[in-house]
């Protein structure tokens, strides 16, 4: 017995790996993705929080700057949305990817259904 698998059934071994690879960079994008939301948003909270003539400052790398509050509260609400919409392209790549895979491994079990039986 050679153990040599039939081309066909290489190839979507491959391209089984290689979504399965696609969707754990897609997952962990995903996942910092809804971190930066989830600080973006508490961020929201505690300028909503600060009176109109509270100092606030704003951090960009190293340095902090004097900000203005609802300047700041804009772009904080933009980057939000931004980051929404990144959130809403990933999930339906995630989509995308699953539905693809799920469509490969059914294929493979047809292949390998078809693969005759080796004697031992």
């Amino acid at each position: 017995m050679s153990g040599e698998l039939p081309p066909q059934i290489q190839n979507q071994l491959a391209q089984i790996q290689q979504l399965q690879q696609q969707m754990q960079a897609v997952m962990t994008q995903k996942s910092q993705i809804e971190g930066l939301i989830r600080e973006t948003d508490a961020a929201l909270r505690e300028l909503d929080k600060a009176s109109d003539d509270a100092v606030i400052y704003k951090s960009v790398g190293e340095l902090l700057f004097k900000a203005d509050k609802p300047k700041l509260s804009e772009e904080l609400k933009e980057r939000k949305d931004m980051m929404d919409l990144r959130l809403k392209t990933m999930v339906k790549q995630e989509e995308r990817i699953q539905s693809r895979f799920n469509q490969l491994q059914e294929q493979l079990k047809s292949s390998l259904g078809q693969m005759p039986a080796k004697g031992g």
